[in-house]
């Protein structure tokens, strides 16, 4: 790993193999935790590439836990990248219902809060949608429910060392990057919210090289890693191997605009009961928020030919009750789970 190490200090561009090696490396249990720190370090002051993050990924799927799911199946993810520091209410985690209502098949993967009060596995178990579906029970929940909460740690053992390494070095790292990216079920389209505007292209190219059929790449106003209801959000489409990049704003797509203090979240149980709320057709900020990027999941999806129409088919779902139907339907799911153990 000496060698990597030496490459990135020197500002040195690593290629898909060379990266691949030290990806290995880094878990591998018998490898020096310093030389890892160093290494990750180096690549975050140089900046990493697609093709850097492209190889990174390639081993963490290859090493996680793999659900056994049908593979002839279209699945999405909706998962952002997270840190963007904005204490933003859970959007992603209820626009995944959202998602599934319409008939998606959605492999939400997701972790514990990082940069925020509550991450989508806080919310989960607030509502009653527990982390410790084995990968059966996930491929089950996804085949009956159009649904299934991947949580990182379950499918990805090896990022526990890997976690207290990165808590050593106190800053952003590539796997700030790659937690999207690293999703075990082979996904055929993806909306991904990065809290860096600047690299949406660059994130769109590993998309591209990770074979997805269709993807969207979003970044907010302020490197909120949403779509942002104030401002506007930075966007780069995948598809068919096409980068298309382009800007949006709320109000063009017929949603009201809102500051951002009027999305922030609080703890699991205040998140959880927004989430109800709206679910119930309650239209408020929150309601705009999910409409907006679940609408630009379904457009990416090619479930509406437009991201108008997208969101129009998202505020539909919403206000018809379909939504708050599948979150019932999944706490349901996992009750009869918890009587079956």
């Amino acid at each position: 790993m000496e060698n990597q190490i030496a490459l990135v200090q020197s500002k040195h561009h690593l290629t898909y193999d060379e990266m691949k090696r030290a990806a290995i490396a880094i878990f591998d249990e018998a490898t020096n935790e310093e030389l890892i720190i160093s290494f990750l370090t180096a690549l975050a002051e140089k900046g990493e590439t697609a093709t850097e993050i492209a190889a990174l990924v390639d081993v963490m799927t290859k090493q996680a836990i793999q659900l056994p799911i049908l593979e002839a199946v279209d699945y999405i993810d909706n998962c952002g990248t997270g840190g963007d520091g904005l204490q933003s209410f859970n959007i992603s985690t209820a626009s995944a219902f959202v998602l599934a209502a319409a008939g998606l098949k959605v492999a939400k993967h997701g972790n514990r809060k990082v940069s925020s009060a509550s991450g989508s596995a806080d919310i989960l178990e607030e509502l009653g949608l527990p982390n410790n579906l084995t990968p059966k029970q996930l491929s089950e929940s996804l085949t009956k429910e159009n649904l299934a909460f991947i949580f990182a740690p379950t499918v990805h053992p090896k990022l526990k060392r890997i976690g207290q390494i990165r808590a050593q070095i106190g800053k952003p790292t590539i796997f700030n990057l790659v937690g999207p990216l690293a999703n075990p079920v082979p996904l055929s389209y993806q909306l991904t919210g990065i809290n860096r505007p600047d690299f949406v292209v660059e994130y769109a190219e590993v998309m591209k090289k990770l074979g997805r059929k269709r993807a969207l790449i979003i970044s907010g106003e302020d490197g909120m890693d949403e779509a942002s209801l104030y401002g506007q959000t930075t966007c780069t489409l995948l598809d068919q191997n096409e980068l298309i990049s382009f800007t949006i704003t709320a109000e063009e797509v017929g949603l009201q605009s809102y500051p951002k203090e009027a999305i922030r979240g609080g703890t699991p149980s205040e998140n959880a009961r927004i989430l109800r709320e709206i679910f119930q057709g309650q239209r408020n900020a929150y309601f705009e928020a999910v409409a907006f990027n679940a609408g630009l999941a379904l457009y990416t999806a090619n479930h509406a030919t437009t991201i108008q129409q997208g969101v129009k088919m998202a505020v539909d779902i919403l206000l018809s009750g379909k939504a708050y139907d599948k979150l019932v339907a999944m706490i349901h799911y996992n009750e009869q789970l918890e009587v079956a153990q």
